[in-house]
C-alpha cells in the first residue's frame, strides 16, 4: 500500500486531514479511513498545507463539518469536493 496523502477518521466525516507536504491542486490523493483502515481516492482540487483540511464532499455555507465524527464547526463559505476547507471557509460555533 502507498503512503495516504490524507486521513479520515471516522465514516461519516465529510472533511480528512493532509498528512503529506507539498499537496499540489490535481494530486490522485490515497484517502484512508482510520475507523476501519478502508481507503478511496480523491482528487485534490488546491494546493493544501500539512495538517490542514479538505472537502470529501461538496461543502456550502451553513453546513456543518464533520471530523472525527464529531461536530468541528459551521461553514461560511463553500468547499467543492477535493477544495480546501480552513480558516477561510470554515468558522468554530463556540463564538
Amino acid at each position: 500500500m502507498s503512503i495516504p496523502h490524507l486521513l479520515v477518521h471516522d465514516k461519516e466525516d465529510n472533511v480528512g486531514v493532509v498528512v503529506v507536504e507539498g499537496l499540489t491542486a490535481g494530486t490522485d490523493m490515497l484517502c484512508v479511513v482510520t475507523e476501519d483502515n478502508s481507503s478511496f481516492n480523491l482528487t485534490a482540487k488546491a494546493d493544501v498545507p500539512i495538517g490542514h483540511k479538505v472537502a470529501l464532499k461538496d461543502l456550502s455555507a451553513g453546513d456543518t463539518a464533520i471530523k472525527y465524527g464529531q461536530d468541528i464547526g459551521k461553514m461560511i463559505g463553500s468547499a467543492e469536493k477535493g477544495g480546501h476547507v480552513h480558516t477561510q471557509n470554515l468558522k468554530t460555533k463556540r463564538w
